[in-house]
């Protein structure tokens, strides 16, 4: 049975553009700033919060602005009306890594609540990351001596229980007796270091009691920064390594006619270009490309959006099967996504990007039923929190 979803109407004919969803997609949102790229995310996560009640819709909010999705959309009320539709505010829930009255201030996490937003603490497992992950996180060489120390230790762990929490992890790491303490210490100062992120849970933590198929699950990473030791791309690789895994069970176990509660999952990313950047290597990164390049077959749906189609890594971008460009001018980014021309198009893609004269206007290009059309992306239901002060 074919099910899909409403993203606006084709700019020459006023027909409505309806994507399948039958099948897990693999979307790309791009455009420079203030085109509608991010607006355009945000009617996607709402169709699948609407339509797809079997999914669940997960946001990677690098920017803090997606919990306005609980409020709706007053400002745009009679251009909404003109569509048949109606302001509305979604039921959203905010992933907070660590705690969220102090990553938030009290009184900002208090207004939040009044307001009905739904905000839980997300606590990572330290057994969720691999040794190689554990190594990358501190920019660790596994054939040097702290590398090799941290991935022994982080290995026997795995190998002897199913949870550990940091405590632990230090105390492997004390007792190596292959270890020299000079080794031993600088790699304790670091983990000691990691308790102060505040982002590691103490028992083990169920990524699922935390994801709710009917709600917009936002996962809020603005309030980690970006810095040195990359605690954004860490939690995005814990939380999609771990879907991915279990989903992929789930799957399994479902195509043998076996009960499953693990959900199909459309993850959401904004400002992609920081988790699976070009010409570099991130936490996240390897994780997403498997998403992508594997994710069809378990139910796994992909949708990012960036401002700079050349910024994101061609194993990547080459994966879509769903895009929808709004006004590009870089040259860089233009050739980035000419690449992505197909043979269907009629012309190459540049020459429809050229035709975009307004803002909410995109090119969708769509692999499933290779078609490609010039489309007004309909308006939000809930509020955009993405315009400029």
């Amino acid at each position: 049975m074919t099910q899909e979803i409403f993203i606006g109407e084709e700019r020459d004919s006023g027909e409505e553009t309806l994507i399948d969803t039958s099948k897990a997609r693999a979307l790309f949102v791009c455009g420079k700033r203030g085109t509608g790229k991010s607006y355009s995310l945000g009617n996607v996560i709402e169709e699948v919060n609407r339509e797809m009640t079997d999914t669940v819709p997960l946001v990677v909010d690098p920017m803090g602005i997606y919990w306005t999705m609980a409020e709706p959309n007053d400002e745009q009320q009679d251009l909404l009306w003109d569509w048949g539709m109606q302001p509305t505010g979604f039921d959203t829930t905010i992933l907070v890594p660590g705690d969220p009255t102090e990553r938030y201030g009290p009184e900002v996490y208090d207004e939040m609540m009044r307001r009905g937003i739904e905000i839980e603490s997300l606590r990572l497992n330290p057994s969720d990351i691999s040794p190689d992950g554990w190594c990358e996180l501190f920019d660790l060489n596994i054939n040097k001596p702290m590398g090799i120390a941290l991935y022994r230790a982080v290995r026997s762990l795995n190998e002897s229980q199913d949870f550990f929490d940091l405590d632990e992890l230090i105390e492997e790491v004390e007792y190596d007796e292959k270890a020299n303490e000079r080794t031993v210490d600088a790699l304790v100062n670091r983990l000691e270091m990691a308790h102060e992120w505040g982002i590691f849970s103490d028992s083990y933590t169920d990524i699922w009691n935390n994801l709710d198929p009917s709600r917009i699950n936002i996962l809020d990473v603005s309030v980690l920064d970006p810095g040195k030791y990359g605690l954004r791309n860490l939690v995005v690789y814990v939380l999609t390594k771990k879907i991915f895994d279990e989903r992929s069970k789930a799957r399994r176990r479902e195509e043998l006619q076996l009960s499953s509660d693990i959900p199909k999952v459309w993850l959401f990313i904004d400002e992609a270009h920081n988790f699976a950047p070009s010409g570099s290597s991130s936490l996240a990164k390897d994780t997403l490309i498997r998403w992508i390049k594997e994710g069809r077959q378990p139910g796994l749906s992909l949708g990012i959006a960036t401002q700079q189609p050349s910024a994101v890594s061609s194993d990547v971008v080459s994966q879509m099967d769903l895009i929808f460009c709004h006004k590009i001018t870089t040259r860089t980014d233009i050739q980035s996504l000419n690449e992505l021309s197909q043979e269907y198009m009629g012309s190459q893609l540049k020459t429809y990007i050229k035709k975009i004269d307004k803002v909410g206007e995109a090119v969708c290009v769509d692999d499933e039923r290779e078609v490609v059309k010039q489309v007004q992306m309909r308006p939000r239901m809930s509020q955009h929190g993405g315009s400029g002060a």
